[in-house]
């Protein structure tokens, strides 16, 4: 039996609003007692949305969630929105791996939240959901990032504050679609860390060095040597490791930061930071006097 909705929020939400509806249906199904929908809808009534940023779902997770739907049913309502179009049906905003684990199930009906989501809302709040399930591959996970940032004009400190993420995270993460594309497939498919190929961000031959660490299973901290002194430089054929240079290796994210800080203000940056300490400092090398007057015009700018 189809209950009358409820009366929904007004729109104009911004990102932290459009985060409450996503935290509460990304609670996972447990044995506490259902929240309440605002509709029983018949399963038939409901369908996917076509922009689903996320196209695979994981048969044997599905099979799991479709087992605990049988026996307990959906304790967490799907969010949807009046479908365009079609009067008396719903577009899935956020949920849809619990309608696909439904229909195996073979439930007649679905509890549901409805929102009156306009279309870029819908794919914001896609996007939102896939990122908060921490179930994305590093390059997913990624592109989440940048399509918030690039299609919805969000910055990494806001994304940061209402995703409990770390600016630096955000940052790291969206650098890594800076790799080729056969080193995202080997991200894609497990075969490398993120914390390996930050390792690789800039190198010349990233790819040829992806490859090596694979072959030789080489840890994070190996991959950072390895991409410090090239292919074969560091590492035998045999994986064992040469005499180690005596100057210290700097990590990823600070050869990062030196890039992003280099592009930025278009002079060399080094950033040397104290080993174990908190202190450090940053050089910068200018080219020509008209470079020094830009620097000094940039750093009076700040005060």
């Amino acid at each position: 039996m189809t209950k009358k909705p409820k009366k929904q929020r007004g729109l104009g939400r911004g990102l932290s609003a459009l985060m409450a509806d996503v935290t509460e249906d990304t609670t996972p199904q447990t044995n506490d007692a259902p929240a309440r929908a605002d509709l029983l809808v018949p399963i038939e009534k409901v369908a996917a949305n076509p922009d689903q940023p996320r196209r695979s779902f994981d048969k044997e997770q599905l099979d799991d969630l479709s087992a605990s739907i049988a026996e307990k049913g959906i304790i967490q309502p799907l969010i949807v929105r009046p479908r365009p179009g079609h009067d008396g049906e719903y577009e899935i905003v956020a949920g849809e791996r619990r309608w696909r684990a439904a229909q195996m199930a073979k439930l007649h009906e679905i509890p549901v939240l409805v929102r009156d989501f306009t279309d870029t809302e819908v794919l914001e709040v896609a996007i939102i959901e896939n990122i908060q399930r921490a179930d994305l591959n590093p390059v997913e996970e990624a592109v989440g990032y940048t399509q918030l940032m690039e299609k919805f004009g969000h910055t990494q400190d806001k994304l940061s504050q209402v995703l409990g993420k770390s600016r630096s995270y955000i940052a790291n993460s969206v650098r890594l679609l800076q790799l080729p594309t056969e080193v995202q497939t080997y991200l894609r498919d497990g075969k490398l860390s993120a914390g390996h190929a930050r390792a690789l961000i800039t190198c010349d031959n990233p790819a040829d060095l992806a490859r090596q660490v694979i072959k030789k299973n080489l840890s994070v901290r190996e991959t950072e040597k390895l991409a410090k002194s090239g292919v074969g430089n560091i590492f035998t054929e045999g994986g064992k490791t040469s005499k180690p240079s005596s100057k210290p290796t700097k990590d990823a994210d600070t050869k990062a930061l030196e890039g992003d800080l280099s592009a930025n203000l278009g002079m060399k940056v080094s950033v040397d930071h104290s080993p174990g300490q908190e202190n450090g400092q940053i050089t910068i090398k200018y080219a020509s006097l008209d470079q020094l007057d830009d620097l000094c015009r940039l750093l009076s700018a700040t005060r």
